[in-house]
């Protein structure tokens, strides 16, 4: 299989159904922020950290993947006439969003309650995590602004919003595991 088709050196893309976009599109930007957000959940699944964390980590990575084909699909051509769906394209399901939401709830339990803000650092590991975090955030405004014009499936949206507050609670978890400080936002007085 050749990498490369040529289809795209006028600048323009297809989409899942064959709709051809300008690579600038706010739809390519969106799955592409996601496809940046895989890679950087990748790094940091590469570092030092608990197996259970490595594996759920490759489980995100894995919903990432369905995130960025639901937003690479033109609406339009996504279901046949009869209303059955065109393509076989997985959804984001509540089960998926609850996971990150107990995941949470279970790294909170053993970490000490915040009382400031906290800079992103202290440890190379959590700051790869902060730098998903951020990347899944710019996702999700993409996103929220694609739905704007284009609705999107609403699972969609609410994953990529649960998966930046996990991604801050996995960073504090993380600052934890590896005794690494937290950095406390204390504003400068001038």
């Amino acid at each position: 299989m050749k990498i490369y088709t040529k289809t795209g050196d006028k600048g323009t893309t297809a989409l899942f159904g064959g709709t051809r976009v300008p690579k600038h599109h706010i739809r390519i930007e969106s799955y592409g922020t996601v496809d940046e957000l895989n890679a950087h959940i990748g790094l940091l699944k590469d570092q030092d950290m608990d197996v259970h964390y490595k594996d759920l980590l490759s489980h995100i990575q894995d919903r990432l993947f369905t995130v960025g084909a639901i937003l690479a699909t033109d609406p339009d051509k996504a279901l046949l006439k009869s209303g059955k769906e065109r393509l076989n394209i997985p959804k984001i399901s509540d089960a998926n969003i609850e996971r990150l939401e107990t995941e949470m709830d279970q790294m909170n339990e053993s970490l000490p309650p915040m009382t400031n803000f906290i800079l992103p650092g202290g440890h190379q590991t959590v700051s790869f995590c902060h730098i998903a975090r951020c990347v899944c955030r710019r996702a999700e405004r993409l996103a929220t602004a694609l739905n704007d014009l284009e609705p999107i499936e609403p699972n969609t949206l609410r994953y990529l919003n649960r998966l930046s507050d996990f991604l801050f609670v996995l960073a504090r978890k993380l600052s934890s595991d590896l005794k690494a400080d937290e950095i406390k936002w204390i504003p400068e007085k001038y």
